[in-house]
């Protein structure tokens, strides 16, 4: 290849990488599975070593991956949180062996996995935990402690007082979470999260800690960044204190003597990666000797001292028996493969998502045909390419109706998703109203998919509105439905009629209006009479809508089943008005408030909607740009980072006088 020629392909390669590394690592939404990035990594290692004139300092080669997300405040690193050099074949690994070998003598090595998920430091004085943060770009992270508190895994308290340790790992969803997370996201009408990774990733970086505890994060802690107090000189003597300590570190490593006792020690950890309860995509072979690790030194992103085997995604060939068409919450039609059921990385898969019609007709997927399955991220098996047509396949097409109801089915322009008419359809009405009831919903307590379910099977409910009608006696029929119980589910009801307008319009199940969006609607438009009477232009005034969100609104709103509904819930006694209707007392306007502890008497969606309200704006975290602080019991971290920069902090008290 010539200068030119390789000058062109790198400036692309460089493009592809940066967009790939901010899906990833900043947006927790990759396109592209691990072993394709890997392979566009790979490329422009590999030109970048044949044409050294053409590496420069901001290459991705160069960097690591993330950034620092402005939401939350940022930490600088004492010690930076370096990535790993990758290596994809044995050669590769005695070729780092060679490497190590030529600067210290004689080496031992630590194999261990490499866990699939978030890296972060935890930071501990005195044996308390006082901040945590993400990796970010290596020097520069996120302080997400709040959110890492919630981690039960996460000691809070170490078994001994040691002056300060600093400690990195790796947070993770496990396989079980994980499911369970995406079958209440299906539920709910969110899109689900594509992997475990991204799904820690992404609960991890809320800015509501309750979210991030009721996502189930665990941790593995790996490296002792920083330590007083006491002296380490081993790996794997730092993980047996870290042990001690009351951490949870890798559940299995290895000392090797020579590198091709590593090498059998990666190709275990492969073998068992399979039947893990979480995701790993490697192993890791690490020099035991702090003291040779301070020699070897590192490169611009990588120690030297370390390297990552990254195992080839597992693929195996199966015959395609048939395609089941279910319908979800919004009448979206998700096709799924039933194969013949095959061994892949330690499970047996017999089903897998063939997503849309898109995916379908770009791949050719055929019923009868030869494919070829791979599992995405080790857990979700996904149709790579199709291997041959059985005799006299036809081009699949989805259904021209639903296959639940029999109604026509839709496909907008614009979108990738076919969809059902009928807003009555049944195989829509669970899902409907275990969105509707939900927390972010209309927040009905004593009322999940179970009871949903119950509910349905009963022919007590055929819609959200009879919820408002249901009776003690109706309720205590159903089985292990206790007097108790059943009178919690009415009072969970009764009170839900006073919710805001937005909780109701997110309930609504409005296409293209999520929990953000339902909000903004309820300010700009205060009652559900306004916005039976917006047109598109009115709400695509609103900040942060675009046009087919405007057009999903009003379409929505001019329905006559939306307007049957709408009067039947007012009927019911259930709220048409908005709080968050934007006052035209600004008071707040320009003002940040940070929210920690408990209110007496309000909670803090409460008091963030009367911030909002008067035109101020509530975030997650304290800086030297917060206005105020409201604070109540049992205020944390926020709390002495504000006192420590000096906002005014404020009581309840203080903030009702500045109400009234």
């Amino acid at each position: 290849m010539q200068q030119e020629e390789a000058q062109k392909k790198v400036v692309e390669l460089r493009e592809q990488i940066r967009y790939h590394n901010r899906k990833y690592y900043v947006e927790d939404a990759p396109d592209i599975d691990d072993y394709t990035y890997d392979i566009l990594y790979r490329q422009l290692q590999n030109l970048e070593a044949a044409f050294p004139e053409l590496r420069t300092p901001d290459s991705p080669t160069q960097q690591v991956g993330g950034a620092a997300l402005p939401q939350f405040s940022k930490v600088h690193h004492q010690v930076v949180m370096e990535s790993l050099h990758d290596s994809f074949s044995h050669a590769e690994l005695q070729e780092f062996d060679r490497r190590v070998r030529d600067e210290v003598s004689p080496v031992t090595y630590v194999v261990e996995p490499k866990f699939d998920g978030l890296s972060v430091s935890l930071e501990y004085r005195d044996g308390i935990f006082v901040r945590g943060s993400t990796r970010g770009d290596g020097t520069v992270g996120e302080d997400v402690t709040e959110n890492l508190r919630t981690i039960r895994t996460i000691p809070k308290t170490l078994t001994q007082p040691i002056p300060y340790l600093e400690v990195r790992g790796e947070v993770y969803m496990s396989h079980d979470s994980f499911f369970k997370l995406c079958a209440q996201q299906e539920l709910t009408g969110e899109k689900p999260f594509k992997n475990p990774r991204n799904a820690a990733a992404g609960s991890l970086r809320q800015k509501n800690s309750q979210i991030t505890a009721a996502r189930v994060l665990d941790i593995f802690v790996f490296n002792v960044q920083q330590i007083t107090g006491k002296t380490l000189s081993h790996h794997d003597e730092a993980l047996d204190y870290l042990k001690q300590l009351g951490f949870t570190v890798s559940p299995f490593y290895k000392i090797c003597h020579t590198i091709e006792e590593a090498i059998d020690a990666v190709e275990k950890v492969g073998s068992v990666r399979g039947s893990l309860g979480y995701s790993i995509d490697g192993a890791v072979i690490k020099v035991n000797d702090f003291a040779q690790r301070q020699e070897l030194g590192s490169t611009a992103k990588f120690p030297k001292w370390a390297e990552a085997f990254k195992y080839p995604p597992e693929e195996k060939q199966t015959k395609l028996l048939n395609i089941e068409v279910n319908v979800g919450r919004t009448g979206v039609l998700t096709p799924t493969g039933v194969f013949e059921p095959v061994a892949l990385a330690g499970t047996t898969v017999s089903r897998a998502t063939l997503h849309n019609q898109d995916y379908i007709t770009d791949k050719d997927i055929r019923i009868g045909d030869m494919v070829t399955l791979r599992k995405a991220g080790e857990i979700i098996p996904e149709v790579v390419s199709v291997v041959s047509h059985a005799p006299d396949s036809e081009p699949y097409r989805l259904p021209a109706v639903c296959p639940s109801c029999g109604s026509p089915v839709v496909r907008e322009p614009g979108e990738a998703a076919v969809r059902c008419t009928n807003a009555a359809c049944p195989a829509q009405l669970s899902r409907h109203l275990i969105h509707f009831v939900s927390r972010d919903a209309m927040n009905i307590d004593s009322c999940g998919p179970a009871v949903i379910e119950q509910l349905i099977s009963k022919e007590l409910v055929h819609s959200p509105v009879d919820l408002y009608s249901l009776t003690l006696a109706q309720l205590t029929s159903i089985e292990r439905m206790g007097e108790k119980s059943a009178q919690n589910l009415l009072d969970g009801i009764e009170k839900s009629k006073q919710n805001d307008l937005s909780h109701l319009l997110f309930a609504m199940g409005i296409p293209h209006i999520g929990q953000k969006a339902a909000k903004l609607l309820a300010a700009r438009f205060g009652s559900m009479s306004a916005l039976f009477q917006a047109d598109t232009a009115d709400v695509a005034s609103i900040d942060g809508f675009g046009d087919i969100m405007a057009k999903s609104v009003t379409e929505f709103f001019s329905l006559s089943a939306t307007a049957e509904l709408v009067g039947h819930l007012r009927d019911a006694g259930v709220n048409m008005e908005s709080a968050l209707r934007v006052s035209e007392d600004n008071r707040f306007a320009g003002k940040t408030f940070v929210l920690t502890g408990t209110l007496p008497d309000l909670t803090r969606v409460e008091a963030s909607a009367l911030i909002e309200k008067y035109g101020g704006k509530v975030t997650g975290s304290v800086s030297k740009k917060t206005s105020y602080v409201l604070a109540g019991e049992e205020a944390g971290s926020k709390l002495t980072k504000a006192q420590k920069l000096g906002v005014p902090v404020l009581s309840q008290n203080d903030f009702q006088k500045m109400l009234s």
